[in-house]
């Protein structure tokens, strides 16, 4: 299978959302809305809930299912004030010692004239910079497409974790081939140039672990239930300042 067979498994229709996974991972699952600053962000929703006993962030990017969901949330793509939110989540996370989860899947942030003017750069940046000192393990999971500095504002985490069939890139493949050949047509091409499936991103230690997909959702959460379970209590048994070298060093190796 080619690279850009991933990309469209990665976005298929059908495909499991960022909810499916919260839903049948986690228990009491209680949302929160809102940044303090501007708006609610329906593309990111976030809140508490408990995993296997232990209370946890939880922080998903949701595309939605249906036509008018898929609008609702703007097909995945955060504004400023869904980054805005899930930062408040995270930092609340932090002062209750409490471990935050993100499931990742999006084409890329927002990019209308409203989110730049709302200063859709600065949020994304303020991510990577809180996330990098946040003093609470932090596992991101990439279950559809992560696309670009969109994706990456949820993934400065202490492990990062992809699904089988979903793909991490700088950029799109359809935006690759437009800057480096002006042909949109080359997009197999740029899928190829870009490493990046679920092979690339184990093989460029970009990631630590890879999920299998051949397997009905169900089992899968319920083995990712296991997992992090097990690596987030071996996290939280880490010293803060050891945790943080720690991811330091995990994104210095790039």
């Amino acid at each position: 299978m080619g690279a850009y067979d991933k990309v469209l498994l990665a976005r298929g229709k059908g495909r499991a959302t960022g909810l499916s996974y919260v839903n049948n991972i986690f228990e009491d699952f209680l949302e929160l809305h809102g940044d303090r600053r501007f708006a609610d962000d329906p593309a990111i929703v976030g809140g508490l809930a408990t995993l296997s006993g232990m209370p946890v962030t939880v922080i998903a990017m949701e595309k939605g299912s249906e036509t008018k969901e898929k609008v609702r949330r703007n097909f995945g793509s955060p504004n400023p004030e869904g980054y805005r939110k899930s930062l408040r989540l995270m930092k609340q996370a932090e002062k209750f010692h409490r471990p935050v989860v993100c499931f990742v899947d999006t084409s890329g942030a927002f990019c209308g004239m409203g989110a730049e003017e709302r200063g859709q750069g600065q949020a994304i940046a303020e991510n990577l910079f809180e996330m990098m000192d946040l003093k609470t393990p932090i596992i991101s999971l990439l279950i559809g497409e992560g696309g670009s500095g969109g994706a990456l504002a949820l993934a400065v985490a202490d492990r990062v974790w992809i699904l089988e069939n979903a793909v991490y890139s700088v950029i799109s493949p359809e935006g690759c081939a437009s800057i480096l050949w002006k042909d949109a047509k080359k997009v197999k091409e740029a899928a190829e140039c870009l490493a990046l499936t679920a092979e690339d991103m184990k093989r460029l230690e970009v990631v630590e672990r890879v999920i299998p997909e051949d397997r009905d959702l169900e089992t899968i959460c319920q083995e990712l239930r296991t997992q992090l379970s097990e690596e987030l209590s071996a996290l939280s048994a880490l010293p803060p300042e050891t945790l943080l070298e720690n991811r330091y060093q995990r994104f210095r190796k790039f």
